[in-house]
């Protein structure tokens, strides 16, 4: 690294939770804020020359005010908080992290799936609400199922796609997949166009970045297109699920269930459509933390530390 150190600012360090950032702070003159709003950015980053983000925005607007800025570190995989052709025209290095967070957000994946096929929420709330009232040692309130023998389909086979498909394979799920980004090349697991894809699975779990091709890639005729008995799961980004279309497809049974980790609006109001699905067995969410394992934000960390430290070596 130069002799003088960066000024090294985070602007929502909040989203790494308590983390050690010791090996961040040891780079250079270092300012942490737990949160940022849009109009904070300028202010806060003006004597900046790495800022790091999870998720604040970071504009073309901000960068015309930020002379000193060099190079942004996203504290995540994707980039949709940057405006990458700003940064390019204006000679600021965009750097994320990658692979982080693979076994945590497939575990995450894997859960949800066992979660919705052995109705695990709805089983621990009954014992713990009504089972010591009862004079009956079993209970079949909901159907279970297993997930030997079932069709996993994966949208979006990169690293994440390829952990799932792997552990989906031995659990005994025969896995197929359909590619978002338009390239095709040899996999050991057979290609299908979305549609095939979704008539054909029993489980659909979704791990492809959000962009122009993905925004709503999965719409009210897509979800019509599933089997009943089907369940969608979405860990990649908020955006490439219509909720309001999904809460319609579960009202009307056209869908088994879904497991969202991710959403359109972080955090949702309850003014959200996903509120309005009827049978609460059937939807399952989480707060974007399917990435959020202990075991990955360590290797984040170390991925933004490299990615700072590398810059400037």
């Amino acid at each position: 690294m130069e002799n003088k150190k960066p000024d090294i600012v985070f602007l929502d360090a909040y989203s790494l939770g308590n983390a050690d950032l010791s090996k961040i702070k040891a780079l250079g003159n270092y300012t942490a804020y737990e949160t940022t709003r849009r109009e904070e950015v300028v202010e806060r980053c003006k004597d900046a020359e790495v800022v790091i983000s999870n998720k604040v925005m970071i504009d073309r607007e901000a960068m015309q005010s930020l002379p000193k800025l060099r190079l942004i570190a996203i504290a995540a995989t994707g980039m949709n908080n940057v405006d990458l052709e700003a940064a390019k025209e204006f000679g600021i290095t965009v750097r994320n992290a990658v692979g982080y967070s693979t076994h945590s957000v497939t575990e995450t994946t894997i859960g949800a799936a066992l979660a919705l096929y052995r109705q695990i929420p709805y089983y621990d709330r009954y014992t713990k609400e009504k089972y010591p009232l009862q004079d009956r040692q079993f209970h079949f309130g909901r159907e279970v199922h297993t997930l030997h023998g079932k069709r996993w389909g994966i949208i979006g086979l990169g690293n994440i796609g390829h952990e799932v498909a792997k552990v989906a394979t031995a659990l005994g799920c025969e896995v197929a997949y359909t590619s978002t980004s338009g390239v095709t090349r040899e996999e050991e697991y057979p290609a299908m166009t979305l549609t095939e894809l979704l008539t054909w699975a029993d489980i659909i779990s979704i791990h492809c970045p959000l962009n122009a091709r993905t925004h709503n890639l999965i719409d009210a005729p897509e979800l019509a297109s599933m089997r009943r008995s089907a369940i969608l799961i979405n860990v990649a980004r908020g955006g490439i699920v219509n909720e309001a279309a999904l809460a319609e497809g579960l009202n009307r049974n056209e869908l088994a269930g879904a497991a969202l980790d991710v959403f359109t609006s972080e955090p949702f109001t309850s003014e959200s459509p996903l509120m309005q699905v009827h049978d609460k067995n059937r939807l399952l969410l989480s707060p974007h933390n399917a990435w959020s394992a202990e075991e990955s934000v360590k290797i984040l960390v170390e991925c933004i530390r490299d990615n700072i430290r590398n810059f400037y070596a």
